[in-house]
């Protein structure tokens, strides 16, 4: 299948750059995934749109202040940094700018206390960093890190807390599992009084979200893999809801990537508590195995992300319901409008 079938217009007016002041005053498109009929709502209707014994699955990942400025010890340069995972013994895998001045071998200083040396080159700037400090790296981390907004957000941030969710927990994630942006905890308080499960999964965001479409082919992308940790309580919680027959709804497609992994890993029985990678790349013809419904922003043309949603309502159903959220003028990506695909 051609790469080239998920791609749109879109204006860039409508990519948002800055976070609405309530978390929850986002709009939300609801589409019925067997018919594509389409709703234009508040995201505080979605407490009138889920129903008593639905279970919602939140990501719990916290965002680290992953992007680092520094400069090459050796000629004074600027070099930027953006932690995406830890390796353990101080090693970390990393994109870098720019690219072509960094390479193996290559010292970046980022102050007195903090130092580092590129150990490996991978492809796309990838790097493997290995950190050389003064003290708890955390802390420093804290103190000179900065939060790794997408590039196409060209507005600061003054609040580190608004670029992440209300009830972010595990420290790991490169990037806010974005969909989560939306929920107030007034609003999960209005859900679960209403019967509404809520469950957690993590799944720390890395280079999978940043890597771009750079095949022809849909079937020969290979996804970056991420690390993911399902608890036995989830799995409980879960598994009853498939015993009732009542919906799973994913907040995110980290969610939903992370849930489908430990369907597959768990096909033919109950789920079970595990954790490790993924790289599960979803695309029309997946057959899911846990999620029934998912809660997400509008991304990218000719994206995973976009191809992970067809998956779920239909190449046909999403077109049309980004050709709708452009015509009413939808904001788009991390601080954007939501949609209920149901």
């Amino acid at each position: 299948m051609n790469v080239d079938v998920y791609d749109f217009h879109l204006p860039e007016e409508l990519i948002a750059q800055t976070p609405l002041p309530d978390r929850s005053a986002s709009r939300l498109l609801t589409v019925n995934r067997q018919n594509g009929d389409m709703s234009h709502r508040h995201f505080t209707d979605i407490v009138d749109a889920l129903q008593a014994g639905d279970t919602l699955v939140l990501n719990d990942t916290r965002v680290i202040p992953a992007r680092l400025f520094g400069v090459k010890e050796d000629t004074g340069a600027k070099a930027e940094v953006l932690l995406l995972k830890d390796l353990g013994e101080d090693r970390w895998e990393a994109l870098v700018k720019p690219g072509k001045k960094l390479k193996t071998g290559a010292v970046i200083v980022f102050g007195e206390e903090l130092r580092a040396v590129i150990e490996e080159e991978e492809d796309m700037g990838g790097r493997i960093l290995r950190f050389m400090y003064k003290g708890i790296f955390q802390e420093i981390l804290d103190r000179l890190g900065t939060m790794p907004l997408p590039p196409y957000i060209k507005e600061t941030l003054d609040d580190r807390e608004r670029y992440q969710t209300v009830y972010a927990k595990h420290k790991g994630s490169a990037a806010a599992p974005t969909a989560g942006l939306h929920f107030t905890q007034e609003l999960l308080d209005q859900l679960t009084s209403k019967g509404v499960n809520v469950t957690y999964i993590t799944l720390h965001v890395g280079l999978g979200t940043f890597r771009p479409m750079s095949v022809e082919r849909i079937e020969d992308h290979v996804m970056h893999a991420e690390y993911f940790s399902f608890s036995q309580e989830t799995a409980d919680i879960l598994n009853a809801a498939m015993e009732r027959g009542s919906r799973i709804i994913a907040v995110g497609t980290t969610s939903c990537r992370t849930l489908e992994t430990v369907g597959n890993l768990c096909t033919g029985g109950p789920l079970k508590e595990c954790s490790g990678w993924t790289d599960i790349f979803i695309y029309p013809g997946y057959q899911f195995k846990v999620v029934n419904a998912l809660i997400t922003n509008f991304h990218l043309p000719k994206s995973t992300l976009v191809m992970l949603v067809s998956a779920l309502a239909g190449r046909d159903h999403i077109l049309n319901a980004y050709k709708e959220a452009i015509a009413e003028k939808y904001r788009f990506f991390s601080f954007g409008d939501a949609m209920f695909i149901y």
